[in-house]
C-alpha cells in the first residue's frame, strides 16, 4: 500500500474492511487511477495510467468487479462518516435524492432500459434514452473551498424497469420506494443524526410524505407538490356510540390552487438555484393530504411566485410543520446541486464510459464512480496550498472552487508527490525548469 499517500490514508483504508487483501491492493490501485485518468474509464485504460503500478496479469484487475467477493454496502458508512464529521459537524444533515440515465453500448448490459430523460424531455415532448437508470442519494456539504454546496453521493441503487422484474419473478420498485430504502440505511447507520430529504416532483409522492414522519425526531421530507391536491380535516369523533368502522377523513378542503387564488401573498427573499437570490411572493397552509386506501398525511405546502417572471409559479411540501416557507423554498432550491454533481460526473469522471455488462460488474462499477467524486472533495479540502492554487482557472463570474478545479489539483498532487516518487522519477522531474515542469503536469492532469 506504499502507493497510498499519508494525507489520503484515513479515508481510503477504511475502506479496507470491506476486502480481502489482495482485492483490496487492486481495487485501490484501480480507484487511484481511475482519478487520474482522463477518457474512458475502462479497466484496459486506467491500468494503462499506471501501467509502472500494476503487478500480475491484467485479467486480476478485471475480476475485481466481475468476481471477487465484496460488497458496496461495507463502503458507504465509512464514505458518509468522513463527509459528516468534518463538513457537517452537528445539527441536520441535507440530504438529496433524484436518479439519473447513464447511457450503455450493448445488447446484453444488465440493467438497461429505456427511460425518460427528464432534462431533454418537455411537457408536449418526451425524449428516451438507453441505459441504467441510478437513484442517488446524497449528502449536501458546504465545503470551505465555494460558496455553493456540493451533493456528495454516498449511496446508489439500480433502478430495474417493471418488466425486467417481471421476468425475474420479483415485485416491482419505483425510484421513490428504493430512495427511500436508502434512506432507511443511513438513518440506520447514523442513529443520533436528524436528516432532511429533499426530491424533485418525481419523490414527493404520498408514500414518500406517509415514509417520513415513521420517526418525525429524525426525518423529514421537502419536495414538489401538487396544485389539485386532496386534501382533508382530520376526522372528527362522534360523541355518541358509532356503528360501522371509525372515519379516516374529514371534511374535504379547498385545494392549494384554490386557496391561492383568494389568498393573500408574502412578499420574501430567498436563496434561489444556481446560489442567487429572488423575490417570491408566497401562500402557506397546514394540510392533510388523502391517498384512497392509505389514509391522511399532515404536510404544510407553500406556494412560491417568481416575481421577476422567469421561473414558473411551484408548490412545495414538507412533512415538517415547524419549517418556515422560506427553509422550504430554499431546501427545495438546494437540490440543484445534484444535477451539477451528474452534470460534472460524466465529463470529467467517465461515467458512461465504462463497459461492463455482468450484473455483477455493473452493480459495482458505477457506484464506485459515484463514490469518486465524494474521495476527491475530500482530498481537495486536505491538500496543501501550492496544490489548490495552481490548478485553478480564473474567469469573471468564477466563485469558489468547481469540481473540474478541484479534479485537476488532486491529479497534479498524485502525479508530482506519488506516482512520480513511487516509479522513481522525482529525482529528474525535480530537476527540469519550473516552466517545463508546470506544463507537463497541465498535461497529465486535465480536467476532462
Amino acid at each position: 500500500m506504499d502507493f497510498i499517500p499519508p494525507l489520503a490514508r484515513p479515508l481510503l483504508l477504511a475502506f479496507s474492511t470491506t476486502f480481502t487483501h489482495p482485492t483490496f491492493r487492486r481495487w485501490l490501485l484501480l480507484c487511484v487511477a481511475a482519478i487520474l485518468t482522463p477518457g474512458r474509464r475502462t479497466i484496459t485504460n486506467v491500468l494503462r495510467t499506471v501501467n509502472a503500478l500494476v503487478s500480475g496479469p491484467p485479467s486480476r484487475y478485471h475480476r475485481v468487479f466481475s468476481h471477487r467477493r465484496w460488497t458496496l454496502w461495507g463502503l458507504g458508512p465509512s464514505l458518509a462518516r468522513f463527509i459528516l464529521t468534518p463538513w457537517v459537524p452537528e445539527g441536520s444533515v441535507s440530504l438529496v435524492g433524484d436518479d439519473t440515465v447513464a447511457e450503455h453500448p450493448g445488447r446484453k448490459v444488465f440493467g438497461k432500459a429505456r427511460h425518460r430523460d427528464p432534462v431533454r424531455s418537455a411537457h408536449t415532448v418526451t425524449a428516451w434514452r438507453w441505459g441504467q437508470k441510478w437513484v442517488v442519494l446524497a449528502i449536501l456539504g458546504q465545503f470551505p473551498f465555494t460558496p455553493r454546496p456540493w451533493a456528495v453521493p454516498v449511496l446508489v441503487a439500480l433502478y430495474q424497469s417493471e418488466a425486467e422484474n417481471t421476468l425475474q419473478g420479483r415485485p416491482h420498485k419505483t425510484p421513490a420506494p428504493l430512495l427511500g430504502q436508502l434512506t432507511s440505511v443511513l438513518l440506520h447507520w447514523f442513529p443520533q443524526r436528524q436528516f432532511v430529504l429533499v426530491g424533485d416532483g418525481g419523490y414527493g409522492t404520498h408514500e414518500m410524505a406517509r415514509f417520513a414522519p415513521r420517526d418525525r425526531r429524525r426525518l423529514s421530507l421537502v419536495s414538489h407538490f401538487y396544485a389539485t391536491a386532496n386534501l382533508y380535516a382530520p376526522p372528527t369523533r362522534c360523541s355518541g356510540p358509532q356503528r360501522g368502522r371509525p372515519r379516516v377523513r374529514g371534511a374535504k378542503q379547498p385545494s392549494p390552487q384554490q386557496v391561492v387564488a383568494r389568498a393573500p401573498r408574502q412578499r420574501l427573499r430567498v436563496q434561489w438555484y444556481g446560489g442567487t437570490t429572488r423575490d417570491v411572493e408566497v401562500v402557506s397552509r397546514r394540510a392533510q393530504w388523502y391517498k384512497t386506501g392509505h389514509g391522511l398525511g399532515p404536510v404544510r405546502w407553500v406556494f412560491g411566485h417568481d416575481c421577476q417572471g422567469r421561473h414558473r409559479d411551484e408548490y412545495f411540501l414538507t412533512t415538517a410543520p415547524a419549517l418556515s416557507p422560506i427553509q422550504i423554498i430554499e431546501l427545495y432550491t438546494g437540490r440543484w446541486s445534484l444535477d451539477t454533481t451528474f452534470q460534472e460526473l460524466r465529463p470529467y469522471l467517465g461515467l458512461e464510459t465504462t463497459c461492463g455488462w455482468r450484473q455483477a460488474t455493473v452493480v459495482r462499477a458505477a457506484p464506485c464512480v459515484f463514490g469518486l467524486f465524494a474521495v476527491v472533495a475530500f482530498l481537495y479540502a486536505q491538500l496543501p496550498t501550492r496544490y489548490t492554487h495552481g490548478a485553478r482557472v480564473l474567469w469573471v463570474g468564477n466563485q469558489g472552487v468547481p469540481f473540474s478545479d478541484a479534479l485537476t489539483a488532486v491529479r497534479r498532487w498524485r502525479w508530482s508527490e506519488g506516482i512520480f516518487v513511487r516509479c522513481g522519477h522525482q529525482a529528474a522531474f525535480l530537476q527540469l525548469p519550473d516552466s517545463l515542469r508546470r506544463m507537463l503536469l497541465d498535461a497529465l492532469a486535465p480536467a476532462a
